[in-house]
């Protein structure tokens, strides 16, 4: 029988702890070979692209996520899982949720395996889905106390404020410009829509992480070369993905490119990330393909043991 998941059903059924668990064994599988991961495909239709990611976890299950740019207000992606023996679909989730807290996993994996240990201030820059996916994720990890928050909205970055003191019982206040909300932070998000950088790396102290969610391509990112040419440890989710950018990716582009490392070979202790607490970290997320999948694969199996 195929179960079907609204965003509903997600939040209520995903915590924090077990989506960043899950994105960790998606990374390591990936790095392993076990994850096939392709990067993303897209259709030109006129007026909009169709974009597919899809992902086959060897002998087990695959499956696939689309989504659109045509903009229409009801336009929702769409997850779908297969079985990996008889290609019956288990599960289909249907929404935003799932593919944000799949991004939020990931931004809490990489905190967690190159954020310094004693990490307990966050600052984000952003006020919308994927910057509050980032800081539940985060909070998973490491025990953060307190929050900043800085976006273009005033009443957005209190309502954000507010939602994080409320629901992660953690102290958060809104800020009124991008300084304040990363200057003396452990860990700064970065998750925006805004094709100009928001950043200012020199506002960075010695030893932050950066987690860099929204654009990142030559001549549309939300940070500049400034923050690449800081940054000690440079990782990606994707290698593959980062790669297969058009316009390219700053990060894939000399002079960085030859200083990017795949999070998963990290996390399998074939590349090293922090190696000293003064050293700036940089994560740019590019969503390893099949993530989605594998994190719907893991809310069936949450589904099935709470039954």
């Amino acid at each position: 029988m195929t179960v079907l998941f609204s965003d509903t059903e997600v939040t209520a059924a995903l915590d924090a702890a077990t989506t960043v668990d899950a994105m960790r064994a998606a990374l390591l599988a990936a790095y392993d070979g076990r994850l096939v991961a392709p990067p993303r495909a897209s259709a030109s239709l006129g007026g909009g692209r169709m974009v597919l990611t899809a992902g086959h976890l060897t002998g087990e299950w695959y499956g696939y996520r689309s989504y659109d740019t045509f903009g229409h207000p009801e336009s929702q992606q769409l997850v779908v899982l297969h079985d990996g023996r008889s290609g019956a679909v288990r599960a289909v989730a249907v929404g935003e949720e799932l593919g944000s807290r799949r991004t939020g996993g990931l931004g809490g994996v990489a905190v967690d395996a190159l954020a310094r240990p004693d990490a307990t201030t966050l600052g984000v820059i952003g006020s919308g889905r994927q910057a509050w996916t980032q800081v539940w994720a985060a909070a998973a990890v490491r025990p953060l106390r307190e929050v900043t928050v800085y976006s273009r909205s005033a009443a957005r970055r209190e309502a954000f404020a507010a939602r994080v003191d409320a629901e992660l019982g953690v102290v958060a206040r809104a800020v009124d410009d991008p300084a304040a909300a990363v200057t003396g932070r452990d860990v700064v998000v970065l998750a925006t829509t805004s094709p100009t950088p928001v950043l200012d790396a020199a506002h960075l102290s010695p030893g932050t992480h950066v987690n860099a969610v929204g654009f990142k391509q030559r001549d549309r990112a939300e940070f500049g070369p400034d923050l690449l040419a800081a940054a000690d440890v440079l990782a990606t989710d994707s290698p593959a993905q980062a790669c297969a950018y058009a316009p390219p990716m700053l990060a894939a582009e000399p002079p960085y490119a030859d200083r990017l490392r795949d999070l998963g070979a990290v996390l399998a202790g074939a590349e090293v990330g922090r190696t000293d607490p003064e050293q700036i970290s940089v994560f740019c997320s590019v969503g390893l393909a099949g993530t989605e999948v594998f994190l719907l694969d893991r809310l069936v199996r949450v589904g099935a043991a709470a039954v």
